[in-house]
């Protein structure tokens, strides 16, 4: 699969494809979302939404959560926020989401079947690795997506000027329901 994704990226290069996406850093619209990573979000989302490429920083992770107040995607909101002039950030979570529901437990178990060896597991859990705040996932995305829009305005690094929105997208038909 990579070796034809390198075919085409080639083919793309040399026929000057990335033209019309042509940009620079600064999103046009001043908005972050943070979202799943769900496949069925990757063009959907933006169709949905009506944003072309240059419009927002859009920052995606498993389940469209914040899992450390001081992770990459609290980090990638700073950096969008004071080096990027973001001013608004969406939190846009989605039906059917593969993290709800998502059990650390199983997780390692799954680990442990493809031959990761059960003594790193110890050992991270030794040192301090709590794998049920780190790999669970969540039980109702409406709620998740309130403890993460809390999660961003209560920040103490977090302008209280910049605003923050929620909501869930309908991962078929691109509806989007605000939360909060």
């Amino acid at each position: 699969m990579v070796e034809e994704i390198l075919a085409y990226n080639k083919h793309f290069v040399e026929k000057k494809g990335y033209e019309e996406y042509i940009t620079n850093k600064y999103p046009d619209k001043k908005i972050a979302i943070l979202s799943c990573m769900d496949t069925r979000l990757t063009a959907l989302l933006p169709a949905a939404l009506g944003i072309k490429n240059g419009d927002v920083k859009m920052i995606k992770n498993a389940g469209g959560v914040i899992s450390h107040p001081f992770g990459s995607v609290v980090r990638s909101l700073l950096v969008a926020i004071f080096e990027l002039g973001v001013e608004e950030i969406m939190v846009i979570a989605h039906s059917d989401c593969g993290a709800c529901h998502m059990h650390s437990e199983d997780m390692v178990e799954k680990m442990k079947a493809r031959g990761i060896n059960p003594e790193y597991i110890d050992m991270m859990s030794f040192c301090g690795v709590d794998f049920h705040a780190w790999l669970d996932g969540f039980e109702d995305t409406e709620k998740s997506v309130r403890g993460t829009v809390d999660s961003i305005v209560r920040h103490p690094l977090i302008p209280s000027d910049v605003k923050v929105y929620g909501f869930i997208i309908d991962s078929t038909t691109g509806e989007l329901t605000r939360v909060v």
